[in-house]
């Protein structure tokens, strides 16, 4: 059973973002969250060397003047991956190319 695809799934709803963060994110910053503004992102990026990447589920909401991007990274080993940091860094740094190029076209 490829427990990913249930569980992205299950984060595909907006409530459920909502619900994830209020309940797990235990900062007073999170009580200034407009909910009402949460936005999928799209989670597939084209890398600079042009290889496909498929990650997983980015949420952006408003947060005071701007977006707060939500990076929920779920992601089930069979085994020890002992790089799984290097990993998520590539993740991050495809999300980030993603923002500029997005933000430097308008």
């Amino acid at each position: 059973m490829d427990h990913d695809h249930s569980y992205k799934l299950l984060f595909s709803h907006p409530g459920m973002v909502a619900d994830l963060l209020r309940g797990f994110v235990l900062e007073d910053w999170v009580k200034d969250l407009d909910f009402a503004t949460l936005e999928r992102v799209s989670g597939g990026y084209v890398a600079d060397d042009l290889r496909e990447r498929e990650d997983d589920i980015v949420w952006r909401v408003r947060f005071g003047g701007g977006w707060l991007y939500v990076y929920l990274l779920i992601e089930f080993q069979s085994s020890v991956d002992h790089f799984m940091a290097v990993r998520v860094l590539a993740y991050l740094g495809l999300l980030y190319q993603d923002i500029i190029r997005t933000n430097c076209k308008r």
